[in-house]
Parts: C-alpha cells; sequence; structure tokens
C-alpha cells in the first residue's frame, strides 16, 4: 500500500460542509457514513458475517465447555484465539501499510470461510476433538491478526476523512448489533441441533462481505517502496506509537482493561451454568446482553459530530466498566446480571471506541495501518494473557472473585487516566489539527 492516501481522502477541514449542504439532523448525522456506496457494501455484507462469527465465537466455547467442564481449557481457547494478534500485529499493520487494503481484507474472510467450514464438518459428524477445537481458533486468531488492522485502516479509503469518526461508530454499532443477534441464534441452535450448526452457517456467512468487496470501487495507489527496510518501517510505527504521549497514554489503558477485565467474557459459561443455573440459551442471552449495550454506546457515539469531550468519556467509561463488572461478579440473579451486562457492554464500547476514533484522528496516513495494529495488540492481543490469568484464577478463587479483581483493576486505570488527560490534551489537539480531523477532544 502507498505511504499515503489518495488526494481524493484530503479534505480541506472536516468540520465544513459540503457546497450547498445543509447541517443535517441528528438521525440523518447517526448513518451519514453510509453515503458512500463503498461502505453501504461493507455494511450490509459484514452485519451479515458478523452475526455469523459471533454464533461460531459462542458455539465454540459452549462445545469446548460441554467436552471437557474445564475453566482453564476455556481461557486456553480465548488465549490460542487471540495470542496470534499480539505476536503478529505488528507484521500485519506493516501489510496493511504496503499491500492494496481491500485485497488484504478479502484474502483474511476467504481464510476464514473456510476454517469455519471445516469446523463445521469435524463437529457435524461427531469426530472434533479437543485438540481440534484449539488448533483452528489458532489457525483462525493468525487470520484475524491480519484483518483487523488491514479492516480498521480500509475505513478511511471507504468514507474519507469528514466521516471517519462516523464510520468507526457505525462499524462499532455493527459488530455489537451482531454481538446481540449472535449469541441469542446460537444458543437457540445449540440447544436444539448442536454445534456444528452455528460453524455451517458462519462459514455461509462469509460469502456476503467478499462479495461486497469484490464490488467496491476503490481508487488504485500503486504502492511506494521507499527503499527503507520492513524492520525499519516496523520500528517507525513503533517509535511514533512511543513518543506521542497521548496515544501511548491511550494504548496503556487499552491494554490494562483488555488484560484485567475483558476476559470475564471467557469465564461467562460459568456464570450461565453454575451460578445462574442456566444452560446454552441463557450463556447465549448474557452475552446478547453484552451487545444490546455495545450496541447503544456505538450508536451514542456515532451520534457525535465533533471529538471534544472523547478523552474524558474514555476515562469514565473504563471507570464505569470497572465498577459494573464488580456488581456482575456479587449477583446470583438472572436479570440483574442481565442489567449489569447491558451497562458493561454500553461503557466498554464507549471506552474503545472513543479511544479507536482520537488514535485515528492523530495519526498520519502512512503509519495508519501500523499504529492500528498496535491498537489491535493492546485491545485484542492482551486479552489472551488475561483468558489465561482468568482460568486459572478461576480454578482456584472462584469466577466471580476474579471478575471482581480485574473490575477494580479497572476502575483504578480509569481514575489514573482522567487524572492525567488534562496535561495530554494539549498534544492531541494538535495532533488532530495536523491530520486535517475534526474539532479537537
Amino acid at each position: 500500500m502507498a505511504d499515503s492516501a489518495p488526494t481524493s481522502m484530503d479534505v480541506p477541514d472536516a468540520t465544513t460542509p459540503a457546497p450547498g449542504a445543509e447541517a443535517p439532523g441528528r438521525a440523518a448525522a447517526m448513518f451519514r457514513a453510509l453515503r458512500h456506496r463503498n461502505f453501504q457494501l461493507f455494511f450490509s455484507g459484514q452485519i451479515i458475517s458478523l452475526v455469523g462469527t459471533w454464533m461460531q465465537t459462542v458455539a465454540q466455547a459452549w462445545l469446548i465447555y460441554r467436552l471437557t467442564s474445564s475453566s482453564v481449557l476455556l481461557g486456553v481457547l480465548g488465549f490460542v484465539g487471540q495470542i496470534p494478534i499480539f505476536l503478529l500485529s505488528p507484521v500485519a499493520g506493516l501489510v496493511a501499510d504496503r499491500w492494496p487494503r481491500r485485497r488484504v481484507v478479502i484474502a483474511t474472510q476467504v481464510a476464514s470461510m473456510l476454517l469455519a467450514f471445516i469446523l463445521a464438518a469435524l463437529t457435524m459428524t461427531h469426530r472434533i476433538l479437543v485438540w481440534e477445537i484449539i488448533v483452528l481458533a489458532t489457525l483462525l486468531g493468525i487470520v484475524n491478526a491480519f484483518d483487523v488492522p488491514a479492516r480498521q485502516s480500509f475505513l478511511i479509503e471507504m468514507v474519507g476523512r469528514e466521516d471517519l469518526l462516523n464510520a468507526i461508530a457505525l462499524n462499532s454499532s455493527m459488530f455489537n448489533g451482531a454481538r446481540v443477534a449472535g449469541p441469542a441464534i446460537a444458543g437457540i441452535l445449540v440447544a436444539l441441533v448442536g454445534e456444528g450448526w452455528c460453524f455451517l452457517l458462519n462459514g455461509v456467512s462469509y460469502l456476503a462481505v467478499i462479495a461486497g468487496l469484490f464490488l467496491m470501487r476503490i481508487q488504485k495507489v500503486q504502492p511506494v517502496h521507499d527503499g527503507v527496510a520492513p524492520l525499519e518501517k516496523l520500528r517507525e510505527g513503533f517509535r511514533f506509537a512511543r513518543h506521542t504521549k497521548p496515544i501511548r497514554a491511550l494504548l496503556t489503558l487499552v491494554a490494562l482493561v483488555s488484560f484485567m477485565a475483558l476476559p470475564y467474557t471467557v469465564l461467562m459459561p460459568i456464570f450461565a451454568d453454575k451460578i445462574l443455573h442456566g444452560g446454552a440459551s441463557a450463556y447465549g442471552t448474557l452475552m446478547g446482553a453484552v451487545g444490546v449495550g455495545a450496541m447503544f454506546g456505538a450508536l451514542m457515539l456515532a451520534m457525535r459530530q465533533q471529538l471534544r469531550g472523547l478523552g474524558n468519556m474514555v476515562a469514565y467509561s473504563a471507570t464505569g466498566l470497572g465498577a459494573s463488572l464488580v456488581f456482575f461478579s456479587a449477583s446470583r440473579w438472572y436479570w440483574i446480571s442481565f442489567t449489569i451486562l447491558v451497562i458493561s457492554g454500553f461503557t466498554m464500547m464507549m471506552q474503545f471506541t472513543a479511544t479507536n476514533t482520537l488514535i485515528q484522528s492523530m495519526v498520519p496516513d502512512h503509519l495508519r495501518g501500523r499504529v492500528m495494529s498496535m491498537y489491535s495488540m493492546m485491545f485484542l492481543g492482551m486479552s489472551p494473557f488475561g483468558s489465561l490469568l482468568a482460568g486459572a484464577l478461576a480454578e482456584h478463587i472462584g469466577a466471580p472473585v476474579t471478575v471482581a479483581i480485574g473490575g477494580l483493576v479497572s476502575c483504578l486505570a480509569g481514575i489514573i487516566f482522567l487524572r492525567k488527560w488534562p496535561d495530554l490534551r494539549g498534544p492531541a489537539r494538535d495532533l488532530i489539527a495536523a491530520q486535517g480531523m475534526l474539532a479537537p477532544p
């Protein structure tokens, strides 16, 4: 991929309406990125595919829990599915900056589809073994390591700078809308016909997003090879993130919350089965509750037309997520737990989507893939270490205490970030202005 975005993406001022355009209403502003044909294709294909992805995620965790009844193996499953993101994201970010991002995303979607079909075939023929589940989850993690930074960086090519904030929020709302439907459908299917059908339907769902990607019209850009060695390119991205204080602070907070708080999801089968005395359907609806809250959080951000206030929102959301997890760990009633998880999903999405938006608004185009790969490392790559730790702790001190500890750490991290953000606001404003983005936070 070229080290600079196409000139058609360069807009003079993202806060200035197009000539003759009227200021959009609140509802219209929420979906303004959908005026771009390429994003329409992406949105419609992804929302189908992501429902299938969440069906597979829930069914896979339930399958390994049904086969083993082991919290440790639940942690291992979470670990192997995401550790490739931590290990390979720097290389994947370089790929996203040097190769056409649409081609990278097409390749990752095809690979994910094939893995889903293999998992479906093994499960539906009753030949599936625990080690095969672990291997397939690892391979999917490798694919996702290349998919996430390429897909995140690809958004600006679909909508331009003026609608990037809205596209990120809508992308998150789509992800979490699927997070509502996918687990609920998976819970029903697992109870009625087994996990294999979830895997099969997930494989079929990839056809929608692959078709949308092929139908897009993206301006071709010739890759620029400046003679700099790939290793030096990797170092360039790390240096930018390390020496840019606002981005470093945001990534640190994401890493802490991802490591300590987010692994509560791998322990959800235990809460559904042993603590709340439900089954696969209860597990699906609890995961869906997280998605309901997250979808509302993403839609709230989609209504915003400026960046102002996002820094404080990141801090408050991290604190709120931690507090909600502490309350969830203490609940022994299904509907109270469901309600708390809606709040957890809302605060989680507010933090991570606001962080994603701020980072993308501060980073230069030629570094976008590499910096977003670091965001992937912190957001998704730290979770596997947390999953292993959570699984091991839950085996000894129980799932509720494990989740409460993670919540307390998230609270503390959010409070510390809130105290430091005022000193970082000035440098963040300068970076955002340099990229020609929206009003500073």
